[in-house]
């Protein structure tokens, strides 16, 4: 990149670039941040390719950015789904499951739930159209995602099979997880399969 072009990018419309501002936005995303989190921190597009051809930052996706300093994320690829889908979205079902360490299962595709007005268009993920509560959606490791409750209750509901629901409710009660007060209440809203699981669970 030329000088005047680096000078253009440090003098941008989004103002001066604040390394700190964009190391705290990475950083509550396991060190990825879009262009947009970017612009926040005064950093331009132009700027963002200087420091990638730089070495110090490395594009994995369509507007997608990790810091190359920050420790590499062994859920990288559910960090990325996370800020591909946007702040009203989560990961969700089997790739819940995984990020919580309720499973051993190796989904195919990053599984997540999005808005019913959401695109569609999302390569390489199993979107998942349905309503979110605020209380249903939290963070673990860098990544949006359902609660424990809500992520039993969409496998189960999903039609995964029985060993690996049952297996998941154990896991989740025995490492305190979540409370059978709380799966009940689940079960009462959602009430068929999750229901009858969570009865043979605790037999």
């Amino acid at each position: 990149m030329s000088k005047k072009a680096i000078h253009y990018a440090h003098n941008g419309s989004e103002g001066s670039p604040s390394e700190d501002a964009l190391y705290l936005t990475a950083e509550t995303r396991a060190g990825y941040f879009t262009t947009a989190q970017a612009a926040e921190a005064g950093y331009s597009r132009a700027l963002l390719a200087h420091h990638a051809a730089a070495g110090n930052l490395e594009r994995v996706d369509h507007g997608i950015y990790r810091l190359r300093r920050y420790p590499e994320s062994p859920h990288s690829d559910l960090v990325v789904a996370s800020l591909r889908t946007g702040d009203s979205a989560a990961v969700s079902h089997e790739s819940a499951l995984v990020l919580w360490d309720l499973s051993d299962i190796l989904p195919g595709e990053v599984h997540v739930t999005v808005p019913r007005t959401a695109s569609r268009r999302r390569p390489g993920l199993r979107l998942h159209t349905g309503r979110l509560e605020a209380g249903e959606i939290t963070e673990r490791d860098g990544v949006r995602v359902t609660t424990v409750e809500r992520t039993i209750a969409d496998v189960a509901r999903s039609g995964l099979s029985d060993e690996i629901v049952l297996q998941a409710i154990d896991e989740a009660l025995g490492r305190g997880l979540t409370t059978t007060s709380r799966l009940r209440e689940y079960a009462r809203k959602r009430g068929g399969r999750m229901r009858s699981l969570l009865e043979r669970a605790q037999r």
